[in-house]
C-alpha cells in the first residue's frame, strides 16, 4: 500500500464572503475497522434513521413501527408500533422517553424509555416530520418537517405544540451544541444550513454551503466547534459552527444520508448507500485525512454510532427490481425484500 498522499488546496468564497484556503489530505490508509457481525432482523418494510443508546440499544425506525435491538446480541428486545411513515427516534433519558416522528401521520409518538410501551401520540402541524431532536436545556423536541418545510416544537414535559418556525427549504437533519444553537442543513441547491435559537425558538442565520448540494446528514464536533454535512457529489462540508465558514471539503462515497463524529477517537464518518462507510481522520479542527472505504452493502446509507466502543451500526436489505414510475415518485427506488433487513455492525475486533 502506498503512502504517498495527495493534497489538494481548494479555494472559494464562503459563507461570510470571505476567501478560504482550504486543504484536505487524501492519503491510502486503514482504519482498522471492518463489518465484524450481521444480524438479521427481518420483517417487511423500509427503514430510515437509526438512533443508539448509553443502555447498548439500537432504536431503528421499520417505516410502521420501531423495532429496539440489544446491541451485545442482536436480539429484538421489543418494538414501538403503530408510528406510521416513521422517520427518526429522539430520547430523553432525563424524562424516561422517546419521541419518534411519523411522516405518514403527521405525529409524534411519545414513549417510555424502560417498558417501550406508548405513552401519547400527538399531533403536529407540520406535515412530513423527518428527522427529530430533543434539546435538555429546553426540554423541547423539535420536528423538522420536510413537506411544510418548517419546524416543530413540542414541549417535552406536557406535549404541547409551542411554535412552528418557517425554513427556506426541506429541513433535513439537525444537531444541537447544548449551547443555545440547533444546526440543521437544508435540503437545497447549493445547500444551506440553518441555525436556530433553541431558547428564543427563532431563526438565528442562514449560511450557505459552497459546494454541497442535497446536504442530508448532520454530525456536530462540540469541542471544536464543527459541523459535518454530507453532500450529493461525494462530498462532506466542514463549516465553523460560530462563523458559517467553510474550513474543509472531504471526499466521500456516493449517496450519503448520514454523518457521525466520535470525539474520543477523532473519527468522522459517512454512510454510503453504494456500499461503502467513509471513516476520516480529524488532524485538527480545520485538517481531515480520509482513512478507509470499508465495503459495506448497498443501501446502508444511515447509521448510529456507540461512543462508548467506536462502533458503527448501519442498516440495509436486499433490493428486489425497482416499482413502475409514477408522477410522484418519477425514479421509484428498488423495494426491499421481505425478511432481508439486516443490522451491519463495523468496528475492530
Amino acid at each position: 500500500m502506498s503512502t504517498h498522499r495527495l493534497v489538494r488546496t481548494i479555494t472559494l468564497s464562503v459563507a461570510l464572503g470571505l476567501a478560504a484556503t482550504i486543504t484536505v489530505t487524501t492519503a491510502p490508509a486503514d482504519s482498522g475497522m471492518q463489518v465484524i457481525q450481521q444480524w438479521k432482523i427481518g420483517g417487511a418494510g423500509g427503514w430510515d434513521y437509526l438512533t443508539a443508546d448509553s443502555a447498548r440499544r439500537l432504536f431503528l425506525s421499520r417505516g410502521t413501527q420501531v423495532d429496539v435491538v440489544d446491541t451485545q446480541s442482536g436480539r429484538v428486545l421489543g418494538t414501538i408500533p403503530n408510528t406510521q411513515g416513521v422517520h427518526g427516534i429522539a430520547l430523553a433519558p432525563d424524562l424516561h422517553r422517546g419521541f419518534t416522528s411519523n411522516g405518514r401521520s403527521d405525529s409524534v409518538t411519545v414513549f417510555d424509555l424502560d417498558s417501550l410501551k406508548t405513552i401519547q401520540e400527538v399531533k403536529v402541524p407540520g406535515h412530513n416530520p423527518d428527522a427529530i431532536l430533543y434539546e435538555p436545556k429546553g426540554k423541547h423536541v423539535f420536528t423538522f418537517d420536510g413537506r411544510s418545510k418548517d419546524v416543530t416544537v413540542l414541549d417535552a414535559a406536557t406535549f404541547a405544540v409551542l411554535t412552528t418556525i418557517p425554513v427556506p427549504d426541506k429541513p433535513e437533519f439537525a444537531q444541537d451544541d447544548r449551547a443555545g444553537h440547533i444546526y440543521m442543513n437544508i435540503e437545497s441547491d447549493p445547500g444551506q444550513m440553518v441555525v436556530i435559537d433553541s431558547r428564543k425558538l427563532t431563526v438565528q442565520a442562514t449560511w450557505r454551503l459552497p459546494g454541497c448540494n442535497s446536504p442530508s446528514g448532520l454530525a456536530i464536533d462540540r469541542t471544536h466547534h464543527r459541523l459535518f454535512s454530507v453532500c450529493d457529489g461525494n462530498i462532506m462540508a466542514v463549516t465553523n459552527a460560530d462563523t458559517g465558514a467553510q474550513v474543509a471539503q472531504v471526499p466521500i462515497g456516493k449517496g450519503p444520508d448520514a454523518a457521525a463524529y466520535d470525539q474520543k477517537r477523532g473519527l468522522v464518518f459517512s454512510s454510503n448507500g453504494e456500499g461503502t462507510l467513509t471513516v476520516i481522520k480529524q488532524e485538527s479542527k480545520d485538517r481531515y485525512r480520509v482513512l478507509d472505504n470499508i465495503k459495506t452493502q448497498a443501501g446502508a446509507r444511515t447509521m448510529a454510532l456507540d461512543p462508548s466502543n467506536g462502533r458503527v451500526y448501519l442498516v440495509t436489505a436486499q433490493f428486489g427490481p425497482p416499482p413502475a414510475a409514477t408522477a410522484e415518485q418519477p425514479r421509484p427506488r428498488p423495494a426491499p425484500l421481505p425478511d432481508s433487513f439486516t443490522v451491519l455492525v463495523v468496528g475492530t475486533h
